[in-house]
């Protein structure tokens, strides 16, 4: 670990998540010095290594939202970047499926809104269509997307680290930012605890948030009025529950159709690399941001019951504790869903800082376009 007392540097990156990593790697060979700071022992210890490991194709989002841009462009470059460096992944699809009569009309919407972002290869399926291709699971209709796939983020985490690493990126782990401030434009201090517990100091040119959980926190510290700037995120945690049923049972995702103003897609069916079933993650609001990551065992039923409705073979039996995640988004319980803020300071009398926040679902599908988006707003 390189000596961090008092150091000066062109730019500093806060957090090693999957963001973080993209933009360090992204970022590193335009600058002499770039140094990537992260509490953990190592990178994607919160959000980014606790997900579906799924990449999305761009279905959900409001049209022009830079959710929708960026998922687009960035499932096309993550999947070529995954071809380039042999990092294990799965173009399986999705079946996003109406279990019922008065669910057709939000899959025809959902339907529409899709082609609107640019996303053309839905599949309208009948339940005809569905038997033949997923003989195990029940719907009344559903949409079948083609471009969506499956991941290993650990994987990607880690090529993402090396490619930063080799352009000249510095990685400081196990570095807590105690504070920050703005000391003249472009000239940024960071007041950090080293893993020993010491303390030094970060002066920096440019200032990248990506802290994930704790970005509004660096934004407030620097002045910044979460409420008024919109930049205030609310935790979500997601459950999940393994099922122990035969490999390959499905052998695509199924999805169900999504309700309004809620913070996930409801709880659905995801395969890993391995063919193993996962249900997940359903949605509780942690309005004291606490860092939970129990799984409640007796969500077993809600979660049985919600699942069920499309695939019938489950039984109760079959569901296990898995694992936990939380999510940082910019909505709390009843508001409709926010767009990322990823955002250059400048207008808000902050030069050379990126605030990246909100950034839930779908980062970690966007990383590399998210990368190219903060590079573009430090030119």
């Amino acid at each position: 670990m390189p000596n961090t007392a008092d150091m000066k540097t062109d730019v500093v990156v806060i957090g090693a998540g999957v963001v973080g990593l993209a933009v360090a790697g992204e970022i590193a060979p335009c600058f002499n010095d770039v140094f990537v700071l992260d509490q953990h022992a190592s990178f994607g210890r919160e959000t980014s290594s606790r997900s579906s490991e799924v990449i999305h194709a761009g279905i959900y989002y409001p049209e022009n939202s830079l959710k929708a841009r960026l998922c687009i462009d960035g499932r096309q470059r993550l999947y070529a970047f995954c071809l380039e460096k042999g990092i294990p992944h799965q173009r399986c699809g999705k079946l996003i499926v109406a279990t019922a009569e008065e669910e057709k009309a939000p899959l025809t919407a959902l339907f529409e809104r899709a082609r609107a972002n640019g996303v053309r290869d839905l599949i309208p399926f009948s339940p005809k269509q569905i038997r033949e291709n997923e003989p195990n699971i029940k719907a009344a209709a559903a949409l079948f997307s083609p471009s969506t796939g499956i991941i290993d983020s650990h994987r990607l985490m880690a090529l993402l680290e090396t490619r930063a690493a080799n352009a000249g990126a510095v990685f400081v782990y196990q570095t807590r930012v105690e504070g920050v401030e703005m000391i003249a434009p472009h000239h940024y201090r960071l007041r950090i605890v080293n893993p020993d517990g010491g303390k030094s100091i970060f002066d920096t040119q440019f200032l990248i948030n990506c802290a994930g959980l704790q970005a509004d926190v660096i934004a407030a510290g620097l002045g910044f009025d979460l409420d008024a700037h919109g930049y205030r995120q609310y935790f979500w945690k997601g459950e999940y529950f393994t099922v122990h049923a035969p490999a390959h049972h499905i052998r695509r995702l199924v999805y169900p159709v999504p309700l309004p103003a809620h913070v996930g897609l409801g709880v659905h069916a995801t395969i890993d690399l391995n063919g193993q079933i996962r249900l997940g993650p359903n949605s509780k609001y942690l309005p004291d941001r606490r860092m939970d990551y129990s799984v409640d065992p007796s969500e077993n039923i809600a979660f049985f019951e919600s699942a069920r409705r499309f695939l019938p073979f489950l039984r109760l039996a079959d569901l296990a504790p898995d694992t936990a995640g939380i999510r940082p988004t910019l909505q709390q319980p009843g508001e409709p869903r926010r767009d990322f803020v990823i955002r250059e300071e400048t207008g808000n009398g902050f030069p050379g800082l990126v605030n990246l926040i909100g950034m839930d679902s779908p980062a970690l599908t966007s990383c590399l376009s998210i990368a190219r988006y903060v590079k573009k707003l430090l030119e």
